[in-house]
């Protein structure tokens, strides 16, 4: 899947079915070695909420349970019980 494809999907948490945010305004963490996406980091806030600290959620690969068409569906819950 190319980054392309990922841009403007927006992101679901299926533990409590909240918009988290949209992969086009995230930035990733990519393994230099085999190219692979290791994580998504998102920012949290609203655009309005200037001079306060920038705030982010890392999203693990491994917490990715479905990638639609129109959008990713994430299990945080799980994942932060496990680690």
């Amino acid at each position: 899947m190319r980054y392309s494809e990922l841009g403007g999907k927006e992101i679901i948490d299926l533990d409590n079915g909240e918009r988290m945010g949209v992969v086009g305004q995230s930035d990733m963490i990519i393994d230099p070695s085999t190219g692979k996406i290791e994580s998504i980091i998102l920012p949290t806030g609203s655009l309005l909420s200037i001079g306060r600290k920038k705030e982010e959620v890392m999203i693990p690969w491994k917490a990715i349970r479905k990638i639609g068409s129109e959008m990713i569906i994430v299990e945080m819950k799980e994942r932060t019980a496990k680690d």
